[in-house]
């Protein structure tokens, strides 16, 4: 190698990196599509099932905003938690750890999107729906991300609200209002994520502490946090079914989320009862990946009865 090759490389390698090399693939990853598609899809089943009708247009709008603002808070999140990222094993892969995207310019991709998502759909649908969309993304990335996340065990359990409001966001996008039907789809979201998460937490809990993230395995131990997903898990099976109950489900769902929830406190007992080695490890997998089905089903059957009665009508 000559001279001019060698101090050409230790030129390129003293360069500090300022940012604005993202790819779009890079600020797509900041939006988090994985959570983004669970907010569409719960969203847009609260859309269907209100009462009233919403032009075709203003609907897609409607989603469109509920899409973005989520993805919004999610780079907001991104921007906020950078440091803890950058330890877990999970996480430190992201655009920011990565050093694809400096936190400047996901703050400022986060915040256009949010101002962006929240004022389109205040013009172009109501701003009830509007306001319930700011209030969900200053949940998530205030109440949750800045303050719970880092401060208490309970975190999951207040901040699961802000992953529950979509469904309530796309009801009032029709309705520019919220009722019982709206708040038991919350409900079930909100029942749903501790154990959810908890389950996730129990094998990832290593990166929790590292990062120094009070989550519930690493303050409390797992054994406690066994308990508390089995106590979960068993409020959350009749509140799958409560839609049925309330009237707005037909028998068909009543009967497939009362099994699927029997399943869900089966899972969660064998959680609960596995408690060491690879068994307890296999047994939380096994619950964390048969509850993204479940909260999958029930909606999937909520929304297939919507366009069943649709038709039909």
């Amino acid at each position: 190698m000559s001279l001019v090759e060698r101090q050409d490389m230790m030129n390129e390698d003293s360069v500090v990196w300022t940012g604005g090399m993202g790819t779009a693939s890079d600020y797509l990853a900041l939006l988090k599509p994985r959570v983004m598609s669970l907010v569409i899809f719960t969203a847009f089943v609260g859309l269907m099932l209100a009462p009233g009708t919403l032009h075709p247009v203003l609907a897609g709008v409607a989603i469109l905003c509920i899409a973005v603002g989520a993805g919004a808070s999610g780079a907001l999140n991104m921007w906020y938690d950078a440091d803890i990222d950058e330890v877990m094993s999970r996480t430190k892969k992201r655009p920011i750890p990565a050093g694809k995207v400096t936190r400047e310019e996901a703050f400022t991709f986060g915040m256009t999107l949010s101002i962006g998502s929240v004022l389109l759909l205040g013009l172009m649908v109501n701003w009830f729906a509007g306001a319930f969309l700011a209030f969900t993304i200053f949940f998530y990335v205030v109440i949750y991300t800045m303050w719970l996340k880092r401060s208490t065990p309970q975190n999951i359990v207040i901040g699961g609200a802000a992953g529950a409001f979509p469904p309530m966001v796309g009801w009032a996008s029709v309705t520019g209002s919220i009722s019982l039907e709206s708040f038991i789809l919350f409900l079930i979201i909100f029942m749903w994520t501790p154990p959810h998460f908890w389950a996730l937490a129990l094998f990832k809990s290593g990166d929790y502490r590292a990062a120094g993230v009070p989550m519930l395995p690493v303050v409390a131990g797992e054994t406690n946090t066994r308990h508390q997903i089995l106590l979960y898990s068993v409020f959350l099976a009749p509140i799958g079914v409560a839609p049925y109950f309330l009237g707005f489900a037909s028998p068909v769902y009543g009967v497939a989320s009362a099994l699927l929830g029997l399943a869900f406190v089966a899972l969660a007992v064998d959680v609960w009862r596995k408690r060491e080695g690879d068994v307890a490890r296999t047994a939380t997998v096994r619950l964390f990946k048969f509850s993204i089905f479940y909260l999958f089903m029930l909606f999937a059957l909520l929304l297939g009865e919507s366009l069943v009665a649709g038709v039909l009508a």
